[in-house]
């Protein structure tokens, strides 16, 4: 299993699997062309990806959306992060998938009133993506120059590629990661979901 794989060569099984879905590279190569600083593709799109080529299913089955992360602490209006996503449509239309742009600097101004607890704001992209509610979706990527990927995965790839749901409780709450699991294991009946700790 590529889960029990050194390092290296999850890397390069992780490149091999997101390569597969064509959706997935396209938003990619047209988020270079954006500018947005600190960005990287992210969440569910990246894992269940994984999740669809390891179970033979096809590559974008399932996927509600493509997430992309960008940090911008020096204007953290609506307006700002509106002129993001504005471009953002022109970027990527045409694509049979919807890109959602957000500038994480601004998470801790929303975040309370959607998820009731209090966000202390992030310092960078890869800040926002250490605190999603599951370990596994801690993963971002990103094009830099002459196409190489950058792959942020600050817990590893191991429960990716192995089908693992783990809890990652140092923000969202508990029951917002019972919810996503639920959803994740209708589609994906061959995950694992381990419980939010006691």
């Amino acid at each position: 299993m590529l889960g029990r794989l050194p390092l290296v060569e999850q890397l390069d099984g992780l490149r091999f699997a997101l390569s597969q879905n064509e959706v997935l590279t396209d938003v990619l190569n047209r988020a270079t062309t954006m500018d947005l600083p600190g960005w990287y593709v992210t969440a569910g799109c990246l894992f269940q990806t994984v999740w669809n080529v390891v179970t033979d299913r096809p590559p974008t089955s399932g996927i509600k959306d493509y997430d992309i992360f960008y940090f911008e602490g020096t204007d953290l209006s609506w307006e700002a992060e509106d002129a993001a996503i504005k471009a953002g449509r022109k970027v990527f239309a045409g694509l049979p998938a919807e890109v959602e742009i957000r500038n994480e600097a601004r998470v801790h101004l929303w975040y309370e009133q959607k998820f009731g607890v209090c966000c202390p704001p992030h310092e960078s992209t890869e800040a926002a993506i250490d605190s999603f509610a599951a370990t596994t979706c801690c993963l971002g990527v990103r094009l830099e120059a002459h196409g190489a990927w950058r792959i942020y995965a600050p817990h590893g790839l191991s429960d990716v590629f192995n089908l693992v749901v783990r809890p990652n409780p140092v923000l969202a709450p508990r029951e917002v990661y019972e919810t996503k699991a639920a959803r994740w294991k209708d589609e994906w009946p061959e995950l694992t979901v381990l419980p939010w700790p006691g």
